[in-house]
C-alpha cells in the first residue's frame, strides 16, 4: 500500500485479519510481549498522556496517574502475573458411557479481530484496559479513541503504534463517520463503553454479522445512607467518589436516598467534605477537573435548579467549570432525576426508610453500581437480595472497579458482559470444548 494513502477502516480490518490468520498473535510470548510494551509506554510516556488528559478534562497529574495510567499498569501487572494459569486447559469429567480412556477439557481460543470503542471521560484507561484483555487473549485489535477527548486521542494514536505490533494493533481516530464505517466491518467482538443510545447503534450494527458485543454503559447509580452511620466518613467518601473527574464517572454516586432527619445532618457533613477536598474556591483547586465540552456544560447547568443548593451551584461556561454541587429537597420528578447526571451534581432524595428506598431503586432502570452506607447486616443483605445492579459497594463508592479479580460490568440498561482480570480473558476468548477418545 502507498504509505501516503490513508487506510480505510476496511483496509485496517483486512490487514489485521491477515495477521491473525498467520497465527502470529496466538503464542503466549507474543501476548505477554505486547503487554510489557504497553507497560513501557505508560511508564516512559505517561507524562505525555497526563498532559493530554489535562488538556481534555482539566485532570491534575495526580488524578491522571491514579485513575488512568497507574490503573492500567496495575491491570497489566495482574494479567502478566496470572495469564499462564488463566489459559491452562481445564479438565472436565467424562460420562462412563464414553469409556475410561476418554478425556475432556476446555481451552481458550482467541476470537480474531476485535474492536474497542472508548468514551471520553477516562479516555486512556477505558481504551487501554479492554485492549489489555484483548491482547492477552491473543487477538488483533482495532482501538477507537474518543474524538471528544482530542488531545488524548492524538496521543494514543501516536504512542500505541510506536510501542505495539502495528500488524496486529491499529488505532482509528475520528468521529461518527469513522465509527460508523468501522461498525460496518465484520469483527469477532465489539467492546463499547459509553451510553445506551450509542450502545443500541452498536448492537444493531453487530447484529448484521452476528458479532458478540460487550456494552459498558451507565445509569443513575444510587446511594442509600442508613440511620446511625458516621456521616463525616460517609460525606468524605461520597464527595471523593462523586466529584473526582468533575463527576464524569460512569459509576459515580448519582443520587442519595436517606431519611429526612439523616439528610439534614448529611448536608452539613457534605459541605465540610467538599471544602476539605477543594477549598473554598474549587475553581482554583488544581485537583478539580472541568466539563468535557460546552454541550455537556449546558446540559448540566440546566439541572442546577432541580433542588435547594446546599453547596456549590456556581458555573462558568467559558472555563467549562461547574462547582461541586449538592442539592437537597429534590423532587423525584425533577430534571436532575430523569437522566444519568454524569457531572458534579449530587441530589439528595428523602425516603421514609429502607423499604421505600428499595422500591425507589427497583422502579428505575438497573444501575451500573449501587452503594450502601449502613452498619446493619440486615440492611446490607436486603439490598443485595432485593435489588439488581452491575456492582454493589458497601461503605466505599467506585472501589470495586479497582479490584482486578472482580468482574466489572452492568446489567439491563447499564450494560451487558464484563471485564477486568480473568473476566477479560473470558470476554475476548472462546472457551472451546475438546473431547479425546483414543482409537485403540
Amino acid at each position: 500500500m502507498n504509505p501516503h494513502t490513508p487506510e480505510t477502516p476496511a483496509d485496517v480490518v483486512a490487514r489485521l485479519r491477515a495477521t491473525f490468520r498467520t497465527g502470529r498473535t496466538k503464542p503466549v510470548e507474543w501476548r505477554t510481549g505486547q503487554l510489557r510494551r504497553m507497560r513501557a509506554m505508560l511508564t516512559e510516556r505517561g507524562s505525555d498522556l497526563a498532559a493530554a488528559l489535562h488538556a481534555d478534562l482539566g485532570k491534575s497529574s495526580t488524578e491522571a496517574y491514579r485513575t488512568e495510567i497507574d490503573f492500567t499498569i496495575r491491570e497489566i501487572d495482574h494479567t502478566l502475573d496470572h495469564l499462564d494459569g488463566w489459559l491452562r486447559p481445564e479438565p472436565a469429567p467424562v460420562p462412563a458411557h464414553l469409556g475410561a480412556d476418554a478425556t475432556a477439557w476446555t481451552r481458550y481460543d482467541p476470537l480474531g479481530v476485535v474492536l474497542v470503542i472508548a468514551p471520553w471521560n477516562y479516555p486512556a484507561q477505558l481504551l487501554l484496559a479492554p485492549v489489555v484483555g484483548a491482547l492477552a487473549s491473543g487477538n488483533a485489535v482495532v482501538a477507537k479513541p474518543s474524538e471528544l477527548a482530542p488531545a488524548t486521542s492524538a496521543a494514543l494514536a501516536e504512542l500505541l503504534p510506536a510501542y505495539l505490533d502495528t500488524d496486529a494493533v491499529a488505532v482509528v481516530e475520528g468521529g461518527v463517520p469513522e465509527t460508523t464505517a468501522l461498525l460496518a466491518e465484520r469483527f469477532d467482538h465489539v467492546f463499547y463503553t459509553g451510553n445506551g443510545t450509542v450502545g443500541r447503534i452498536v448492537m444493531r450494527a453487530a447484529a448484521e454479522h452476528l458479532t458478540p458485543v460487550t456494552l459498558e454503559l451507565g445509569g443513575k447509580s444510587p446511594v442509600f445512607v442508613d440511620r446511625d452511620t458516621d456521616l463525616d466518613v460517609v460525606a468524605d467518601r461520597l464527595a471523593r467518589g462523586k466529584f473526582i473527574n468533575a463527576g464524569q464517572t460512569c459509576v459515580a454516586p448519582d443520587y442519595v436516598l436517606t431519611t429526612q432527619e439523616t439528610a439534614a445532618a448529611l448536608e452539613t457533613a457534605l459541605v465540610r467534605a467538599v471544602d476539605a477536598l477543594y477549598g473554598g474556591d474549587p475553581a482554583s483547586s488544581p485537583e478539580y477537573g472541568r466539563i468535557i465540552n460546552e454541550r455537556h456544560f449546558d446540559r448540566l447547568s440546566a439541572l442546577l435548579d432541580s433542588g435547594r443548593v446546599v453547596t456549590g451551584g456556581d458555573s462558568d461556561r467559558t472555563g467549562k467549570y461547574i462547582a461541586p454541587t449538592v442539592l437537597a429537597d429534590v423532587d423525584p420528578k425533577s430534571p436532575v432525576m430523569q437522566e444519568e447526571i454524569f457531572g458534579p451534581i449530587l441530589p439528595i432524595v428523602t425516603v421514609s426508610g429502607l423499604d421505600e428506598a428499595i422500591d425507589f431503586i427497583n422502579d428505575r432502570d438497573k444501575p451500573l453500581a449501587l452503594y450502601v452506607f449502613s452498619e446493619s447486616g440486615e440492611t446490607r443483605d436486603r439490598i443485595a437480595a432485593e435489588t439488581s445492579s452491575g456492582g454493589l459497594g458497601y461503605g466505599l463508592p467506585l472501589a470495586h472497579l479497582t479490584v482486578s479479580d472482580l468482574p466489572f460490568g452492568g446489567v439491563g440498561e447499564s450494560g451487558m458482559g464484563n471485564y477486568h482480570g480473568r473476566y477479560s480473558i473470558e470476554t475476548f476468548s472462546h472457551r472451546k470444548a475438546v473431547l479425546d477418545k483414543p482409537l485403540n
